[in-house]
């Protein structure tokens, strides 16, 4: 089955552009003109993954993404953004988007930001169950409450993860995890001592090394580090300057 992309761009000329791209590249593609139709099809279509403009007349595409995310929608969202300013990529993090890419862009960039989303998300494999499979198998988990499996369970430095069920805990405690913040998180659990480079962190978790000026990683790292850290605790997430960073023991 063909991936299924929403597009929301308002610039008639990038959008018709963008849209026969994917289509050549063997998506399917919904694509609107603004943000109010990008939610209502988002809402109603339930695509594999979201391709946004920020800066849209009416509801922009931060707000899309703010909104989305606010019901609960894990859909994988690419920002497309003709800001380049640390704070306005930071904006949109913040609003719950994965990954963007600047105006003027190469397409090609943008095949392979979707593919490396798709990847993270699973939605690249088929068999990915039906609307009503899912509800009938979250309505049926809603009314057992899945323990964490011990034996399915990553341990390190205090923390506890379950990779399966998408579960974190630092001693008793349950950590709110985006699930960006889990995959960096559960990648420094798995490597627990080993200083992984920016690169290969990159690689790992964005499918895409963003480059040296990037500030992507330290946004998420500080991101876990108020999550993760304790008053009077050492910090977990260690800083490696100029290599990267580490998890380290209590």
């Amino acid at each position: 089955m063909p991936r299924t992309v929403l597009l929301a761009e308002d610039d008639r000329a990038i959008r018709h552009a963008l849209e026969r791209a994917l289509t050549l590249e063997g998506y399917r593609v919904t694509a609107v003109a603004d943000g109010t139709e990008a939610l209502a099809r988002a809402r109603d279509g339930r695509p594999d993954v979201v391709v946004l403009d920020v800066m849209m007349p009416g509801v922009d595409g931060l707000q899309v993404c703010r909104e989305l995310r606010a019901e609960g929608d894990p859909t994988p969202i690419l920002m497309l953004t003709a800001l380049v300013e640390t704070a306005d990529r930071i904006a949109g993090l913040d609003a719950g988007a994965d990954d963007y890419v600047v105006k003027p862009f190469d397409v090609e960039e943008v095949f392979a930001r979707l593919r490396a989303l798709l990847r993270r998300t699973g939605r690249e494999e088929a068999g990915t169950p039906d609307n009503a499979s899912a509800s009938a198998s979250a309505s049926a988990a809603a009314d057992v409450p899945e323990e964490p499996d011990a034996a399915r369970c990553l341990e390190a430095a205090g923390l506890r993860m379950d990779p399966r069920a998408r579960r974190a805990w630092r001693g008793g405690r349950e950590l709110e995890l985006t699930r960006t913040e889990f995959e960096l998180l559960e990648l420094l659990v798995r490597n627990v001592g080993i200083v992984l480079d920016h690169s290969t962190i990159y690689d790992r978790i964005w499918g895409y090394d963003f480059g040296p000026g990037s500030k992507n990683l330290a946004v998420y790292v500080g991101y876990l580090r108020r999550k993760l850290d304790q008053p009077g605790a050492p910090q977990l997430i260690q800083t490696v300057r100029g290599v990267g960073y580490v998890l380290r023991e209590d």
